[in-house]
């Protein structure tokens, strides 16, 4: 069931997920199409995130966008209003921009995460929430991955003496798991889709800021029933929960939006197993904790066992 609808206010707004936003030059979504927008979602009771440029909109902007219950997600910038999440990129980690108190996103490369575990160590108890998004994930290694292991270790132990000091700030790679009974994906297209600047909607940004033409019609998406976990071979049977279960990620990488990649999978699982030791180190330490349990498994790769499936 649809519930969101996330609104691109310029071709230059923030991205806040795995791909990038090749927009350099600034279109501003016009007054007629965010009206439209706003009213389509109106009429879906659904709950508008508009997602904002780096730049201060025109007056008559703002005053349409508060005409709605809305969420604002905002990249950091000088003179910034307050935001509902805030997304940093490794400026953050040099001290060279303040540190949301709030819900944050943090973009990385790999080389940025495995460079920077001590600085985001300091900054994550000051947090509510931080997630963390590596952008090159599809290109991990399995030597990297032993490198992406030992930066969840490190901190983990970070939210463990968080924890055990009673405060518990949320760390998507590692707390989402220990908190969940059911899986929590992204969902594209099935609980959200995007208004794009140029008026046409999409799945999710991802899709517009890589291909333009890959717009849909919001009302009849063609073969929803694949972004559907229940059309998921392998997720489906899959209790990484906390996987964002990317479809533009599944779509580059296997050419398969119901598919994901190996690298997709094995990122997850070893976050799932972080989470396992951490929530069991937790619990060693008598630490009131949601009663999830999540199990040990013997593989990291679904592929490998899905004929037991």
């Amino acid at each position: 069931m649809m519930q969101y609808l996330v609104i691109l206010l310029d071709d230059t707004s923030v991205s806040y997920c795995h791909c990038d936003n090749p927009h350099k030059e600034r279109r501003l979504i016009c007054l007629d199409d965010l009206r439209a927008g706003i009213l389509y979602a109106m009429k879906q009771n659904l709950m508008i995130q508009f997602v904002y440029p780096d730049y201060e909109l025109p007056q008559e902007y703002i005053d349409l966008i508060d005409t709605i219950d809305h969420h604002d997600i905002r990249g950091w910038y000088a003179g910034e209003a307050p935001a509902d999440v805030t997304v940093f990129d490794k400026s953050v980690l040099a001290g060279e921009t303040p540190v949301s108190q709030g819900v944050a996103v943090l973009r990385l490369t790999k080389a940025e995460l495995f460079e920077n575990v001590e600085a985001i160590g300091k900054i994550l108890p000051k947090m509510q929430r931080l997630n963390i998004v590596v952008t090159d994930i599809e290109t991990i290694t399995d030597e990297e991955l032993k490198s992406y292991a030992a930066v969840l270790e490190g901190l983990a132990s970070v939210l463990k003496d968080e924890y055990l000091a009673g405060r518990m700030p949320q760390l998507n790679l590692l707390t989402d798991r220990m908190m969940l009974d059911r899986p929590n994906h992204c969902n594209a297209g099935v609980e959200n889709i995007t208004l794009a600047p140029n008026g046409k909607y999409y799945l999710c940004p991802a899709f517009y800021y890589s291909n333009p033409d890959d717009s849909i019609d919001p009302q009849d998406i063609r073969n929803q029933q694949l972004l559907r976990l229940d059309h998921a071979p392998l997720c489906r049977h899959c209790d990484a929960y906390q996987c964002r279960r990317c479809i533009w990620l599944n779509r580059k990488t296997t050419l398969e939006v119901n598919t994901p990649s190996r690298e997709q999978c094995i990122v997850a699982h070893t976050e799932r197993e972080a989470s396992r030791r951490l929530l069991a180190a937790i619990r060693e330490q008598a630490v009131f904790i949601p009663e999830v349990e999540i199990k040990e498994l013997n593989y990291n790769d679904p592929f490998e066992v899905r004929k037991e499936w």
